[in-house]
């Protein structure tokens, strides 16, 4: 079994459709505020893995817990996928993973 202790930080990536990226840049600006953590582009299309616009944000494993709760309250409708980085990208988006909201399908294919 792999360690998970080996999980260095997670990435938390908000979805949203064009109508949405107002509130989820909103939600995105509270977490970067109260958490101090890095927020990246908001990306109206999808890109990687991601099937709709998404924007990550990075943090630590401590900070991670928190904001999970956290979201859970205030992340409205928005959907949230949260992974762990273990250096397995394969891994970090199917086995170490966290949904808040209805789980959406990734294209893993990329991974291959």
């Amino acid at each position: 079994m792999e360690n998970p202790g080996a999980i260095r930080g997670f990435h938390a990536h908000i979805y949203y459709d064009a109508e949405e990226v107002g509130t989820a840049q909103a939600f995105a600006e509270r977490a970067r505020a109260h958490f101090r953590i890095a927020v990246g582009h908001f990306h109206l299309a999808p890109i990687g893995p991601h099937p709709r616009g998404s924007c990550q944000m990075s943090m630590s494993p401590e900070t991670f817990a928190q904001f999970t709760l956290w979201a859970m309250h205030e992340r409205g409708d928005l959907t949230i996928f949260a992974h762990g980085l273990s250096g397995n990208d394969l891994a970090d988006h199917t086995r170490y993973v966290v949904w808040l909201g209805p789980s959406e399908p990734l294209d893993l294919s990329i991974f291959g």
